[in-house]
């Protein structure tokens, strides 16, 4: 069975699509990382574009039998199109592409925007495109563990009808990953908790190792000379337990899992974290006040404490 075989308007009896010629636009992380997991399973890379110098070598190393190509001849020699690019140039991508006359109906096209749903699609929708939003919930660095962390994924899969779901479940599966429904209209939302959740953490958890950097540098104790600045040193190794520990009660537990100074209402300490804190980044303290203000609301804290979190002066 190929691509053109599955069409809205066709049967579907066998969800399990056939190997695919794929091509990827473009050879960014996300891209190249989805190419080898598809190509682990079977599936042929055939053509992908890469611009920069960076991409360029991604290609190279993680798809080398791929030909790089123009994004409109990688679109013309495929039968499943990944769309991996920034969400600020899908929708002028997509329109370029429908522009074109090497576009082919019935070839099924895939983005990976977390904030679109099939939407942004249309014009290629309206040439006869299977459209499907598939997005991994996972970040990506670039480096190997990309292609691994796939297969331990939920991705959030947007599709026109059954049959777009069963081709977007059918190759989620075979790359491990767990595929989840998401409505059009909640894309935005979906997105927004997905960055909330992950960017954030990332954010959080740079202050708390520059501040635990500061509070152990120069500390002799137990041959202890200097704490280093790279990351994977002391103050990295002494929060990863806590903040694992306190990942895994929040994901199991809920708000139930809030402890601390602000969990305990304990006005004192709170205050002494805002003013040492302070010393040491003025910009570090007011994250810590506005997220033990979050976490105060959440845990139904003493109104007095609130006030304190909310009081800027």
């Amino acid at each position: 069975m190929t691509s053109s075989e599955i069409t809205r308007g066709g049967s579907f009896s066998d969800p399990a699509p056939a190997r695919l010629t794929v091509g990827i636009v473009s050879a960014g992380r996300v891209g190249t990382a989805l190419g080898a997991a598809l190509e682990r399973v079977g599936h042929l890379v055939v053509a992908c574009s890469a611009v920069s110098e960076a991409s360029v070598r991604r290609a190279e190393q993680r798809l080398p039998d791929t030909q790089i190509l123009p994004a409109v001849d990688v679109a013309s020699r495929c039968e499943l199109l990944i769309l991996a690019v920034p969400d600020s140039e899908l929708a002028d991508l997509v329109r370029g592409l429908a522009a074109t006359a090497a576009f082919r109906p019935g070839t099924i096209v895939v983005h990976t925007s977390g904030a679109n749903g099939i939407a942004v699609l249309e014009p290629l929708t309206a040439l006869g495109a299977v459209p499907l939003a598939i997005h991994p919930a996972m970040t990506f660095t670039g480096h190997d563990e990309d292609v691994s962390r796939l297969a331990s994924s939920c991705f959030g899969v947007t599709a026109d009808d059954e049959v777009g779901y069963a081709i977007a479940q059918s190759l989620v599966l075979e790359i491990g990953g767990e595929p989840v429904r998401v409505r059009e209209e909640v894309r935005p939302l979906y997105h927004a908790a997905l960055a909330h959740g992950s960017n954030h953490l990332v954010t959080l958890v740079t202050d708390a190792v520059a501040a635990l950097r500061v509070a152990l540098s120069g500390d002799e104790l137990f041959g202890q000379q200097a704490v280093d600045a790279a990351p994977g040193g002391v103050a990295e190794r002494v929060l990863a337990p806590l903040l694992s520990a306190a990942l895994d009660n929040a994901l199991r537990r809920g708000p139930a899992a809030l402890t601390g100074p602000v969990a305990r209402g304990d006005r004192a300490a709170v205050a002494t974290h805002l003013r040492v804190l302070g010393e040491v980044d003025p910009q570090l303290a007011a994250g810590y006040r506005a997220l033990s203000l979050r976490s105060a609301q959440i845990a139904g804290a003493d109104p007095a404490l609130i006030e304190i979190l909310e009081d800027q002066s």
